[in-house]
């Protein structure tokens, strides 16, 4: 593939700094609350750059979401490279699961965006379909060799990450709401929990 041009360097460029100031903002204001023009003032570009990268804040999300989703899915790959048995692949594994319980603003901002779907009815299915094609789209081959024999099969693998994903969602806000109640290593210590009895591991 030829290099890209010096017109689509700047795009790119365009376009990181609108995600960036979309995460900044997201977190910062609410997903609801946040407002276009302060999107386009953070990154340094005009309502015109926005509109010529997205048609609307959900689409940033859902490419936010996706640029997220990537980055885990690449790391993790690398991580899982380095296993050299399938009970290291699955520590490799509850170890980044874990770790995903410490970004407490994108655990907050997804939940806020799934809050913001179910009061627009309209807009729900749409984005709903949309992040299942993200999801769709990454590549979990390199993972699912890991995983025990039963989770080969798509649907039981994709329940099991349903389970892993709310019970995370919930701890997180739990701890962030009331750490007196729930500790963080109260809170790391069901998530491993969890982990296992989802995985059989125990």
């Amino acid at each position: 593939m030829s290099a890209p041009n010096k017109h689509q360097q700047r795009t790119e460029q365009t376009r990181r700094k609108l995600l960036e100031a979309g995460l900044r903002i997201f977190v910062r204001d609410g997903f609801e609350a946040a407002r276009i023009e302060d999107i386009a003032a953070a990154s340094g570009h005009t309502r015109g750059a926005f509109y010529a990268n997205f048609e609307t804040k959900e689409d940033l999300f859902l490419a936010l979401l996706e640029q997220q989703s990537v980055k885990r899915i690449t790391e993790l790959h690398a991580i899982l490279e380095r296993c050299k048995t399938p009970e290291g692949a699955v520590k490799a594994l509850r170890a980044r699961y874990l770790k995903r319980a410490d970004d407490l603003r994108w655990v907050i901002l997804a939940l806020e965006f799934k809050l913001f779907a179910l009061r627009h009815g309209k807009l729900r299915a749409r984005l709903a379909a949309a992040h299942r094609r993200i999801r769709r789209s990454m590549n979990f081959d390199a993972i699912t060799k890991f995983l025990p024999p039963r989770l080969y099969d798509a649907k039981t693998a994709e329940g099991c990450k349903v389970m892993l994903e709310v019970a995370l969602s919930g701890l997180v806000l739990e701890h962030a709401y009331d750490p007196k109640r729930i500790s963080r290593k109260q809170m790391a210590d069901q998530l491993g929990q969890i982990f296992d009895i989802v995985l059989n591991q125990r």
